[in-house]
């Protein structure tokens, strides 16, 4: 029988527990894109969805975004709070990396990986004036970060105003926040010297990316 005055969280061992609020606000800027789910009667209704992060808006602060109205998530009861997930780099982690391999033999495969949690009550908005706004402020921040000047008002504003009549937005204060970061921290120095030295070794770009994260 399941509690239902049990609020679930995730699973965070104190070893990958990630606490630092400035670290966890650098890493929701830096992955930009969510995953944006709700609970309803029917279940679970996810969308990947860029998010705008103000840190200054709330204890924890707010996150904004937007769905196309014709995207039935908007329209679905929600049910408690919902969640964004921003997900950093990961990898797969081969034991034949550990030192404690040739010891003892005694070592399984895992992954590694950068999680944040963001959990708060969400609003669904159409008021054209926030929904103007709300583009704006998220396309001029992804524009400034690749050095690129267009601006929404460099469009026409009849067109503008058809693309605001196709979007609902999304406001979501964060009321809990919690990252997890697993990066071989529970192995010892030589294990994760291991580790370190195989992912660099890749070819995949976003290996070599988690090797540079691995303690030393």
């Amino acid at each position: 029988m399941t509690d239902n005055n049990v609020k679930t969280a995730m699973y965070i061992p104190s070893a990958f527990s990630l606490s630092d609020r400035a670290e966890l606000n650098d890493m929701i800027r830096a992955t930009g894109l969510a995953t944006f789910i709700t609970a309803c009667p029917e279940g679970p209704v996810v969308t990947p969805l860029p998010m705008l992060f103000d840190a200054e808006e709330g204890e924890f602060g707010t996150l904004y975004g937007h769905l196309a109205r014709a995207n039935p998530h908007w329209r679905a009861p929600v049910v408690g709070d919902a969640l964004a997930l921003f997900s950093g780099p990961d990898a797969y982690i081969s034991p034949g990396w550990y030192a404690s391999k040739a010891e003892h033999g005694k070592v399984v495969p895992t992954w590694n990986y950068e999680i944040i949690e963001a959990r708060g009550q969400v609003e669904f908005f159409d008021d054209k004036a926030r929904l103007l706004d709300l583009v704006s402020r998220l396309t001029g921040l992804h524009e400034g970060k690749r050095g690129m000047t267009w601006q929404v008002d460099d469009a026409p504003a009849d067109f503008i105003d058809m693309q605001l009549r196709a979007i609902v937005g999304v406001r979501m204060p964060i009321t809990s926040l919690q990252g997890k970061r697993k990066m071989s921290q529970n192995r010892n120095a030589q294990d994760r010297a291991g580790v370190a030295k195989g992912l660099s070794a890749s070819e995949d770009a976003r290996d070599r990316d988690v090797a540079k994260r691995i303690p030393t």
